[in-house]
């Protein structure tokens, strides 16, 4: 598994695109594992900093149990509608899977909010995990067919195409 900055060293302008397309919305979609196996989609908010891609939950939340039971994840950017005019046009998508790790460690997180320029007590009591990543993968259309970017630690950034 590996970090962000892992993935930004490895292919940096696949990184570029998947944080562009991270940034460009302030809401994503994780999916987590409830208790029973079956998986929980819940809104989240996302973000990069310290090498590191982050989020949060609200004390107590469902996903955050979730994900303290199970570290299982994957988190979804935002997704547009296409012009159906020209599908290139799309932006496209990004996708994250992988192992989230609860930090708890209070010199990690102040290195988090100094970074984001946030304030720490204005968080008391909320779960915050980095991703331990297993996978990215970019998906957007060119001309009549789907490209695919995936990238793993073990094997690097590969491209499929699906008509």
């Amino acid at each position: 598994m590996a970090t962000w900055q892992e993935v930004t060293e490895s292919a940096p302008e696949f990184a570029r695109r998947v944080r562009e397309l991270m940034d460009a919305h302030k809401h994503k979609t994780i999916a987590t594992l409830r208790s029973d196996g079956a998986p929980r989609i819940s809104g989240i908010e996302a973000d990069f900093a310290c090498g590191q891609l982050w989020f949060g939950s609200m004390p107590g939340a469902r996903k955050a149990r979730d994900l303290q039971r199970d570290p299982r994840f994957a988190l979804h950017s935002a997704s547009v509608v296409p012009n159906e005019d020209d599908p290139s046009s799309w932006p496209g998508d990004a996708k994250f899977s992988g192992r989230a790790i609860e930090v708890t460690d209070p010199g990690e997180l102040r290195a988090y909010f100094r970074e984001r320029g946030l304030n720490a007590s204005d968080f008391g009591g909320a779960h915050f995990f980095k991703a331990d990543i297993t996978e990215v993968v970019l998906t957007r259309v060119n001309g009549d067919h789907l490209e695919i970017d995936l990238w793993r630690p073990a094997e690097g950034l590969r491209r499929f195409e699906r008509k």
